[in-house]
């Protein structure tokens, strides 16, 4: 085996990812989780020890600046010296609008409301997120939504969405790469009207 580096890992900081998901998912019951959360933290610990070999920064900078933007982005939860607040917000939609705004002042940088979306993410979780941040900012989401007819339980969508990519395959088309697509054009139809991260 080569020497270990960032790139090299990733592959297996995203497996990971996905089998701690899988047993959440299937149920798999603590213990597995455990271990399964367990090989998540061997690949933050891997990555911070090639970057403390750089010199670049250690794990315990890694704890330090998590502690400081959940205190940072949570100022309904925390106060800026990391006690909790004596009264916390009444509504969801309360602790999201702080939570944007607070984002926001962190990267003014972002000039779009799609800015940030990682464009590694699997079609289906990047379409959920680009849909949520255009709800968000006020932007048309029905794209489609008139012309499909969305089954009641997730069981039923699971096996309506996987007959959609059988026949896509048969077809000899890629549903993955149709989807991004789709969405390519759907941020593109969106630019005129985005006003930007959400506020």
């Amino acid at each position: 085996m080569g020497a270990l580096t960032h790139e090299s890992l990733v592959e297996y900081l995203l497996e990971e990812a996905y089998e701690v998901a899988e047993t959440i998912e299937a149920a798999g019951g603590d213990a597995e989780l455990q271990s399964e959360l367990g090989d998540v933290l061997l690949q933050v610990v891997l990555h911070a020890r090639l970057a403390e070999e750089r010199g670049a920064f250690d794990l315990d900078d890694v704890a330090r600046g998590l502690t400081a933007k959940m205190i940072r982005r949570n100022p309904h939860v925390f106060r800026s010296d990391g006690s909790l607040q004596d009264t916390f917000p009444a509504t969801v939609e309360e602790i999201v609008l702080t939570w944007d705004a607070v984002k926001k002042a962190e990267n003014p940088d972002r000039s779009h409301v799609f800015d940030g979306v990682p464009a590694a993410l699997p079609a289906l979780a990047r379409a959920q997120k680009i849909l949520d941040r255009a709800e968000r900012a006020s932007l048309a989401t029905d794209v489609g939504a008139a012309a499909v007819n969305v089954p009641a339980t997730e069981e039923e969508l699971g096996d309506m969405l996987f007959g959609i990519v059988a026949g896509a395959r048969a077809a000899g088309l890629d549903a993955e790469r149709a989807l991004r697509g789709a969405l390519r054009r759907f941020q593109e139809g969106q630019d005129g009207q985005a006003p930007g991260p959400p506020a």
